[in-house]
This record gives C-alpha cells, sequence and structure tokens, in this order.
C-alpha cells in the first residue's frame, strides 16, 4: 500500500520529489527537533570539557617538570579521557536517531517520502555524522584550551602543533563520529531502540571484557587478536599517542592508527551496507 501511494504520488505531484539537498534538510530538521539529541550532544560536551579540565587541574600537582614525549603523551591522555564515555552517549544516539521513527511510525512518512529509501537513510546518516564530528571537535579543543595552561602550571609542558599531539586529539573525534554510525546502522538493522542500544553497548563494554576474560584463562592469543578488531579497540587506536619511536615488541597482532581506522571504518561500512539492503526489503 507504501509503495501504491508512492507511486501515486509521484505520478501526479512530480514536482514533489525530494532532491538529495532537501533530504539532508530534513533530517536536519528532525535531528534538532529531538530532544534525546539535545541532551545526548550537551551530555557530550560537559564529559569532554569536565574531564579534561578536570585532570588538568591535578595531574603531576607539586611534581617536577615534564617535557617531550612524556608531557605529549600526558597532553593527549588528559584531552581523550572522556571518550569512553562519550562513546556511549554517541551509541545511544546512533541508535535513537533511527529506531525513533519506527518506534512512533514517522518512518512511513519518511520512506514515503523517498521511496527508494537510499537518500534518505544516507542524508540521516550524513547530518549524525557531521553534527557529531563538528560537536565533538568543539567540545574536545574547548577542554584542550583550558586544560592545556593548567597542565603548565602543573609543569606539563606539551606541544599541541606536534602532529603526534595535534592527530590523536582529532582522530578522537573521528573515532567517536565513526561509532555513531555504527550504532545508527545497528539501529536500522534491528528497528528496536531497545534492541539496538542493547546491541551496541553490548559490543562496546561486554564483548571486550569476555574475549579478555576467556584469553587469559586459556591462554589464547588468537582470541587476543580477535579483540583487536572490536569497535573499542581498533577506533581506540585514533586517539593513542605514538611518539614514533621505536617501540618494545607486542605478542600478537598490533593495529596502528591508521589499521584501527580502517578495521572501524570497514565494520560501519559493512553494517551500514547490510542495514540498507534490510530497510529496502523489508516492509515499514
Amino acid at each position: 500500500m507504501t509503495a501504491q501511494h508512492a507511486a501515486t504520488t509521484r505520478d501526479t505531484m512530480p514536482g514533489a520529489h525530494l532532491s538529495a539537498t532537501r533530504l539532508v534538510r530534513s533530517e536536519w530538521i528532525k535531528l534538532r527537533s529531538i530532544r534525546s539529541t539535545v541532551w545526548c550532544y550537551a551530555i557530550l560536551v560537559v564529559l569532554t570539557i569536565a574531564m579534561a579540565v578536570l585532570l588538568g587541574l591535578f595531574v603531576n600537582r607539586g611534581g617536577p617538570d615534564v617535557r617531550g614525549d612524556q608531557a605529549n603523551s600526558i597532553l593527549v591522555s588528559m584531552n581523550t579521557a572522556g571518550v569512553t564515555f562519550t562513546a556511549l552517549v554517541v551509541g545511544v544516539l546512533g541508535v535513537l536517531i533511527i529506531t525513533g521513527e519506527y518506534g512512533t511510525g514517522q518512518i512511513r512518512s519518511t520512506f514515503t517520502a523517498d521511496p527508494g529509501r537510499v537518500g534518505v537513510v544516507l542524508a540521516k546518516a550524513s547530518v549524525l555524522a557531521v553534527t557529531t564530528f563538528l560537536v565533538s571537535v568543539v567540545a574536545t579543543w574547548i577542554g584542550v584550551l583550558v586544560a592545556a595552561p593548567l597542565l603548565a602550571g602543573n609543569g606539563v609542558h606539551g606541544d599541541l602543533a606536534d602532529p603526534a599531539v595535534f592527530l590523536p586529539i582529532l582522530g578522537s573525534s573521528v573515532y567517536v563520529t565513526l561509532l555513531a554510525l555504527l550504532a545508527y546502522g545497528i539501529g536500522l538493522l534491528v528497528r528496536s531502540s531497545a534492541g539496538g542500544i542493547a546491541i551496541t553497548l553490548g559490543v562496546l563494554l561486554v564483548l571486550p571484557v569476555i574475549l579478555s576474560l576467556l584469553s587469559s584463562l586459556l591462554g589464547a592469543q588468537w582470541l587476543s587478536d580477535v579483540a583487536r578488531f572490536l569497535p573499542s579497540d581498533a577506533g581506540g587506536q585514533l586517539y593513542a599517542y605514538s611518539s614514533g619511536a621505536q617501540q618494545p615488541a607486542q605478542p600478537g597482532l598490533v593495529l596502528n592508527g591508521w589499521g584501527g581506522f580502517a578495521v572501524l571504518l570497514a565494520e560501519v561500512v559493512v553494517v551500514g551496507a547490510a542495514a540498507l539492503v534490510l530497510a529496502k526489503r523489508r516492509d515499514v
């Protein structure tokens, strides 16, 4: 019935077709109109800045001056400490942005406006990604600009101009953006807020613990290698500090920043593609 109505609408109202620009504008209006969006982004901003400021106040307080790689490592760690928590927030948001429409039935109107469904799904993902990245970048660098002088006052003299410092801090925003898209794909797959949030939090929190425990109990290195491909572990390489100096050899598989980015991006693409195929095939 929905497909027939959509076909009739296209035939009788040719001007009603939504362009990509109009789809993006429509999804932007939806995103900023939802109360959960405001709360999630507000929590992201507060957590990001608060963690950086609090740690900046107390790290190395009264200790000797720290410079060079050690200072840069502290600077990166302090300004990305909140990522573990903000990742959970954007994971919930990514699920809700799509499952909320299924819950209210608004998805019928959305898919009627774009019967092909691909355009509106991609538009929603684009709006989510751009908004999450910009909010995260602004919050992160506010935290950096406030925390850096506090750290300097405690004797930690890092160099923000060093790419080894700048890139991981920027990478933390890329990480939370990719996680938001991964959660969005999961939400589109299951079409349930409770189910989508449970799966997302399980992948981010529960699965790493289970694999770590099994690896320790069984002494199985391959389980540790599998864990390196989990979103939290692979994506964590995006904001890990690396001085470029020779590091001690580690057992098993080791991912660097680009490797972790490639793994997480591939997971987002695979989940998103599967969700998109099902969204086109399933009834609303």
